[in-house]
């Protein structure tokens, strides 16, 4: 599912404020005359699908108010599995409050999102003689679909919010209280079951594309896999799946490039197009996860923890496996990891990439010739701090274009793994569980589920063994995608896993003496991982192989949730804080 990049942000803005004083000619558009007509209701409805509501990435738009950097907090900055050198988020360095740039945008933004949606909702009786009712329920649709979406993101994130669905004046407004975030959910629940019920299944090529039948049952089952309400997430899990509509892309690598449009694998996305002015720039905090020999910053990628979660080939983690290799850490692994890292030695984005402190001159594909190596730490201090860079979504148009991958908020894998692991939480184990699990394995080894000769297929019908199977394989598929951080805090894993010390590499002169010379490059010795895939760094350290970067910081008294806006809390007297902030 994709939707049309037909983004109406100066026509929203005008539309949706919310003024006593209608001062508008009666021949243009205000909220009294507005929502009329099929033209109107469209423009209406294709604003609640702006991409500054639904971005999970940096995007810049000609006519777009985002601040710069918000979206890429999403791309699991506030977890384990990114190192940016030796900073921290406010997440990880456990410094978030009220008048962070991100719970104050993130609230805005989802309530803004609502005010609109609830204007469309409240108008479409105006537009009753011209529009007929079946078109009626589907822009009701449209709009419910939108409002769930972003009750949803509030409930996770803040727990308790203000709840409305009405059109609100200034004084309403400013006198609502939080509403118990279960009563909310139900209200989510009901939406997502009404947009179930008007969505079509798919829409023709030359119609505008927006949320589908099974888009609604997918965002449906999210929330309520992220509440624990496995029944909820199994049953709607399953009705997505039962539709048929949708299957898994055949190759993992390629999936997250901008040249792959909507996908089969595509449940609900937003589009990016450079024609029509939506896209990821290449300048600007884009170029962090480049290779500095390809003009990025390579400041923001992989952690040692995410390379270390990754199983080999057989299935076992690292320190089980006999076919890992610390020294040749990306042989004989999960084809995910390569796919979301770079591989030492291997071409990416016209060089050879190749951070070994001693390469010093590295071939440049574009012209044939050896130049210096900006990604070794033997010829750039600033270099990868942990020698390892991301590979997942990138390819050459992150270098000299402007690139539009789709913005995609849910695709089949997830679906297929909210299905098994609410099953599992429930308790019910059986076929169905395995096959999901495997059809998401399998596709990254590019086989069929049933070979299971030629992947190691999840056999294990314990429910303790498979909890932990899921959970790692959440992470080796859905890497860089937003949803490592709700599966940390939903998981209450959050206060293990982000107290944790970040480390990479010892500074040049010690990373010759102590790691090159005794031929211990790249990992001196294998790390202990547990069964929750938290690799153990602190031999390394205490032998001191490898450097501590930072101290992650995280207070499970607080941080499960995020804080009210502090400027929420000074407008409105009814509204309280939450605890610890």
């Amino acid at each position: 599912m994709k939707i049309k990049a037909l983004i109406f942000f100066l026509t929203g803005f005008i539309l949706f404020s919310c003024n006593d004083l209608d001062l508008n000619p009666l021949s243009e558009g205000s909220s009294e005359n507005w929502n009329t007509n099929a033209s109107e209701l469209d423009m209406s409805v294709a604003y609640l699908y702006d991409i500054d509501f639904w971005d999970a990435e940096l995007t810049r738009t000609s006519t777009s108010t985002s601040l710069s950097g918000y979206e890429l907090e999403w791309t699991d900055r506030f977890t384990d599995d990114w190192t940016a050198r030796t900073s921290l988020s406010d997440i990880t360095g456990g410094t978030i409050n009220s008048q962070t740039s991100y719970v104050k945008l993130t609230w805005q933004y989802a309530y803004t999102c609502i005010a609109a949606a609830n204007q469309v909702l409240a108008s479409l009786s105006k537009a009753a003689g011209t529009v007929s009712e079946s078109n009626l329920k589907m822009y009701e649709a449209k709009a419910r679909f939108a409002r769930a979406a972003q009750y949803a993101r509030l409930i996770f994130l803040y727990g308790d919010v203000p709840f409305y669905k009405n059109v609100l004046s200034i004084d309403e407004a400013f006198s609502l209280s939080r509403t118990d975030k279960k009563t909310i959910l139900a209200a989510i629940y009901e939406d997502y079951d009404f947009a179930a019920q008007y969505l079509p299944l798919s829409y023709g090529s030359n119609e505008l594309q927006f949320p589908t039948k099974g888009a609604a049952l997918a965002m449906k089952a999210r929330i309520a896999l992220y509440m624990n309400d496995w029944t909820v997430a199994r049953d709607a899990s399953k009705a997505c799946i039962d539709l048929g509509m949708y299957d898994l892309f055949p190759d993992y690598n390629t999936l997250f490039l901008s040249k792959t449009k909507n996908p089969v694998e595509s449940v609900f996305s937003i589009p990016r197009s450079v024609g029509l002015g939506v896209y990821i720039p290449s300048g600007g905090r884009a170029k962090e996860p480049i290779t500095r020999i390809a003009g990025g910053f390579c400041n923001g990628g992989p952690s040692w923890d995410l390379l270390c979660s990754y199983l080999c080939e057989d299935g076992l983690p690292i320190d089980e496996s006999p076919l890992f290799n610390p020294h040749k850490p990306f042989e004989n692994r999960d084809p995910r990891c390569t796919a979301t890292i770079v591989e030492f030695q291997t071409p990416w984005l016209g060089f050879m990439y190749q951070p070994h402190p001693d390469s010093l001159t590295v071939l440049n594909f574009n012209t044939g010739k050896y130049q210096s190596n900006a990604d070794s730490r033997g010829v750039g201090q600033y270099a990868s701090y942990n020698a390892l860079t991301w590979k997942k979504k990138l390819d050459e148009d992150w270098l000299d274009l402007l690139t539009d991958p789709d913005n995609r908020i849910i695709r089949y894998a997830d679906v297929l793994l909210i299905y098994a692991e609410s099953k599992i939480e429930l308790g019910e184990m059986d076929q169905s569980v395995l096959d999901a699990m495997n059809k998401v394995r399998a596709r990254a080894y590019g086989v069929q589920f049933t070979e299971t000769s030629s992947y190691p297929a999840i056999t294990s019908m314990d429910q303790t063994e498979l909890r932990q199977i899921l959970r790692i394989e959440r992470r080796m598929e859905f890497s860089f995608e937003g949803l490592r951080y709700a599966d940390l805090i939903r998981w209450k894993l959050a206060e293990k896993v982000l107290n944790t010390p970040i480390y990479g590499m010892l500074e040049l002169a010690d990373l010759r003496e102590k790691v090159i010379k005794p031929g211990l490059w790249f990992f001196p010795s294998t790390p202990a991982v547990d069964a929750d895939g938290v690799a153990d760094f602190s031999k390394m350290h205490q032998a001191g192989q490898i450097n501590l970067l930072a101290n992650r910081k995280f207070d499970p008294a607080k941080q499960y949730l995020w804080p009210i806006p502090a400027n929420e809390i000074l407008i409105n007297k009814n509204l309280t804080q939450n605890s610890g902030y």
